[in-house]
């Protein structure tokens, strides 16, 4: 059994005493494992970082073994290193990306996605990128949310908010009295373009409801990966006291 196709690194984690498990999202073959032999190498370290893109050769000897890789770099993301908060996004993606999709089931829309907010980590606006990211995730996943409509009356503008049952927008009149128990939506969140910092805020705590309550049965009842939690303080100026 052998493919080839594009990757983008997601984790790595030492395997024996010069070998590595890599964990990939691909075009055709989704989130994929396997081994790179001398992935433990000083060379390979600068290759193996979550974020490079990578062209991948496949080969087991049965479909359903993990197999091993053949990595060669397309497109190296070290620069984010120097830039905190979009090494932070990197990460969460990466976390969430794990945590969320089941393995060597392609995605390709959310392939794209994911390849788009990468190349666009610490360019400005990226992250309202960031934030639409995860509306797309929460697509693949199954519950995507109906921004396009009121739920209630039908209305196509002035939406304000989400159903955190249903997941459609309602407008502020259709909400009334229910208002408090809906998430707000921030303005311009389905479009494109830069958001300001608290619409930004605004989406990730909408997204973050819905992504914890479809991942919760799949993280058995843990929260949202830490690596998440990370960015989010980091956007929200608040300190954190990582070891």
């Amino acid at each position: 059994m052998d493919w080839r196709d594009e990757g983008i690194l997601l984790s790595t984690r030492p395997h024996g005493e010069t070998s590595a498990i890599v964990e990939v999202l691909t075009v055709a073959h989704g989130r994929h494992m396997g081994v790179v032999r001398g992935g433990a190498s000083r060379r390979m370290a600068a290759v193996l970082q979550p974020g490079t893109g990578l062209t991948l050769d496949w080969r087991a000897r049965l479909d359903d073994h993990i197999g091993s890789f053949t990595v060669e770099p397309l497109k190296s993301r070290a620069h984010l290193l120097a830039d905190r908060l979009a090494l932070a996004g990197l990460m969460s993606a990466c976390a969430l990306l794990h945590a969320a999709l089941p393995e060597r089931e392609p995605h390709p829309a959310l392939w794209q996605r994911t390849l788009g907010l990468m190349d666009a980590l610490g360019q400005e606006g990226w992250p309202a990128t960031y934030v639409r990211w995860e509306l797309c995730l929460l697509e693949e996943i199954g519950f995507g949310l109906d921004l396009t409509a009121c739920a209630v009356t039908g209305a196509a503008e002035g939406l304000a908010y989400v159903s955190p049952k249903t997941g459609r927008a309602v407008t502020a009149k259709g909400a009334g009295d229910w208002a408090d128990r809906l998430i707000p939506l921030p303005d311009g969140l389905d479009g494109e373009g830069a958001l300001p910092p608290e619409a930004v805020l605004s989406g990730l705590r909408l997204t973050g409801f819905f992504l914890d309550r479809e991942l919760r049965p799949v993280l058995h009842d843990r929260p949202l990966p830490e690596a998440r939690s990370r960015l989010v303080d980091l956007m929200a100026g608040r300190p954190r006291n990582d070891r």
